[in-house]
C-alpha cells in the first residue's frame, strides 16, 4: 500500500509542477511532511540541504530520498524517482513537437509570459517554507542566513563558496 501511495504522490508532484526542482520543494514538503507524514520537517530541511550538494535536480533527489526512507529500501527510491520523472518525460515527448512547430505563435508566447512569474512565486514559496523555527534556532543561524544572503545578492559570491564557508562557520560556531 505504501508503494502505491508513494507512486501516486510523486506522479502528482511531477504532473502538476512547473519550474524545476526548487519550485517543487514547497509542493513536495506539503505532500511528504504535512499530508503523508513520511518525513519530519527537520528531516525534510536536512535532505533539501543535502539535495542541493549532490548531483542531479533537487526535486528528483528529494523524491529518491523520500522513497528510500518511507519504504526502507532501494525499490521505494526507484519508484518515487520514476514517478516524479514520468510526467515530465511524456510531457516533453509530446510537447516538444508542438512547441517547435508553434513556438512563435502568440498563444504559446502568452502562456510562457504568464508561467514565468508563477515559477518565481513557487521558488519564493519554497524559500519561505524553509524559513521556520527549526532552521533558525538561535541568533547565530539568523546571522549566517543574513550573511549568506548578502554575500550572494550583493557580492555575487558563488554557491560552492557559500556552502564551504557555511560549513566552516558551522564548525566554528557550533
Amino acid at each position: 500500500m505504501i508503494c502505491w501511495r508513494l507512486f501516486i504522490t510523486f506522479l502528482k508532484i511531477g504532473l502538476f509542477n512547473f519550474g524545476g526542482g526548487y519550485a517543487m520543494v514547497s509542493f513536495i514538503q506539503h505532500e511528504v511532511v504535512f499530508k503523508q507524514a513520511w518525513l519530519s520537517t527537520a528531516e525534510f530541511t536536512d535532505i533539501v540541504a543535502v539535495s542541493q550538494m549532490t548531483p542531479g535536480p533537487v526535486g528528483i533527489n528529494l523524491a529518491t530520498y523520500t522513497g528510500y526512507t518511507s519504504t526502507g529500501g532501494v525499490w521505494g527510491a526507484a519508484l518515487a524517482t520514476v514517478a516524479v520523472c514520468l510526467p515530465s518525460f511524456f510531457l516533453m515527448l509530446f510537447a516538444s513537437r508542438y512547441f517547435l512547430k508553434h513556438q512563435n505563435s502568440q498563444t504559446v508566447k502568452s502562456v510562457f509570459y504568464v508561467l514565468r512569474p508563477v515559477v518565481v512565486g513557487l521558488i519564493a514559496a519554497a524559500a519561505l517554507v524553509l524559513c521556520n523555527k527549526e532552521n533558525f534556532v538561535d541568533y547565530k543561524s539568523v546571522l549566517l542566513f543574513a550573511g549568506a544572503f548578502a554575500a550572494m545578492f550583493f557580492k555575487r559570491v558563488g554557491p560552492i563558496k557559500l556552502i564551504l564557508l557555511g560549513g566552516l562557520c558551522g564548525l566554528i560556531l557550533y
